[in-house]
């Protein structure tokens, strides 16, 4: 890393994986720039209120200011107001956590949530995280409506999740993967069974208009006891239903129309199509 702005990115991203913070020397090493340069971009992102730094051991750890940034951006785009009753709808018909993640270029985000779990096990991640695309059921799902040439230089681009690194059953090619698309978009929805986290199995389907390119995914994930491949295919129609009436509704927000964009690949924009 070798510019100011690309620096001082990577000490934020790096810090939003640990919570509990981390001394400058682990930053300077993780990152590989020197502790001056470190030490310099700490002190201006603390003065600027996004960098905080602890008085018992002195690490430096997040604020909630960018936290605050981007919910203040969900909230202008009207994303959750308009998606948020069909994904608790769908909580409640399900029973388990139901996900909203949007296209924005090449990332998919999950950006809003509804917990159908009221008791027992219960699957409650982080929002604001990117789905790994070759392993989750979000990924699949965006994937499978996509040509199949678009999807491989998606996961490419960001790597193969392993199954040392996600569930037991990541597939750990791009064969394997490529064969859970296709069997996603003779579906229409897909189904994954510990491939991003051990113990949990999730379903989605994509967000999207006819003849257009998708803007989102909408998911259910809950305990591989409890949520069973004959579940999953029990509720297929519901969430494809669902996926439905979250496309009919997206023109009300500037976001989500927008979503279907072409997306930069290897740095060359490339047109997305509906598969």
């Amino acid at each position: 890393m070798n510019g100011i702005l690309e620096r001082t990115l990577g000490i934020l991203e790096l810090l939003a994986q640990h919570g509990d913070g981390l001394e400058l020397a682990a930053i300077a090493d993780a990152l590989n720039i020197p502790r001056s340069a470190v030490h310099r971009l700490l002190t201006e992102l603390v003065a600027c209120g996004y960098v905080r730094q602890t008085r018992d051991r002195g690490d430096y750890t997040l604020t909630t200011k960018l936290v605050s940034m981007g919910l203040t951006f969900l909230s202008n785009t009207g994303i959750v107001d308009i998606a948020q009753p069909l994904l608790d709808r769908l909580a409640e018909i399900s029973g388990e956590l139901v996900r909203l993640a949007v296209v924005d270029g090449t990332r998919l985000t999950w950006v809003a949530r509804a917990q159908g779990a009221r008791q027992g096990l219960r699957y409650d991640p982080d929002m604001g995280s990117d789905a790994r695309l070759s392993c989750s059921s979000s990924g699949l799902a965006w994937m499978s409506a996509l040509p199949d040439e678009q999807a491989l230089a998606l996961v490419a681009a960001q790597g193969v999740g392993l199954p040392s690194e996600y569930g037991p059953n990541a597939p750990a090619t791009l064969k394997a993967m490529l064969k859970l698309v296709q069997d996603t978009r003779k579906r229409g929805y897909s189904i994954t069974c510990e491939t991003y986290t051990a113990g949990l199995n999730a379903m989605a389907a994509p967000i999207q208009l006819t003849n257009q390119a998708p803007i989102g995914v909408i998911s259910v994930a809950g305990p591989t006891v409890r949520f069973t491949v004959e579940r999953m295919n029990a509720l297929g129609p519901e969430l494809m239903s669902f996926a439905s009436q979250l496309a009919a509704a997206s023109g009300a927000s500037p976001f989500l129309a927008k979503a279907g964009a072409p997306s930069a690949v290897n740095g060359k924009l490339k047109p997305i199509y509906a598969a």
